[in-house]
């Protein structure tokens, strides 16, 4: 009987908790925002970075050279490693670096420039490698053969 009475007591305080109003209770993660982009002179409407608590969101990234603001030559493989060059100068602003990735999405233009990709995404990451999903797309701004969006963790 006495077993019966805890869980009673248990489900009065849960229900109770449940009926606390959540927005005057809550205490959200500490977020910040890493600058919005801009391609050829046009603002686009998303930050670069969110950090919200310790994980770090990171919009999707193309093979562009911030230096002259166009897409790096040669194809997939170099526009790869400018993708992560890219992503570790975002993940520097947040005191974390490539060996903080957890997560990458690549969306390929074309499955057939897969070898290229892979071996150009071994080269730029350290070990471990984050965990990864590869998606075959029909189209990528600015006519990129691929774009990379990554999910971090600061150690």
């Amino acid at each position: 009987m006495m077993k019966y009475a805890l869980i009673g007591v248990s489900l009065a305080t849960l229900a109770g908790c449940i009926a606390v109003d959540v927005d005057e209770t809550r205490i959200g993660p500490n977020v910040s925002h890493f600058g919005s982009m801009a391609v050829g002179g046009t603002e686009l409407p998303f930050s670069k970075a969110v950090m919200a608590g310790d994980t770090i969101y990171l919009s999707g990234e193309l093979g562009i050279d911030p230096e002259t603001n166009a897409l790096v030559p040669g194809g997939t493989g170099p526009e790869t490693t400018q993708i992560f060059a890219n992503l570790e100068r975002t993940l520097n602003t947040f005191d974390a670096d490539l060996s903080d990735l957890v997560k990458c999405t690549v969306f390929l233009g074309d499955m057939a420039d897969y070898a290229e990709m892979n071996a150009a995404y071994k080269a730029a990451l350290p070990n471990p490698k984050p965990a990864r999903a590869t998606v075959g797309v029909s189209g990528l701004a600015l006519g990129a053969n691929l774009e990379i969006d990554c999910i971090a963790v600061a150690s």
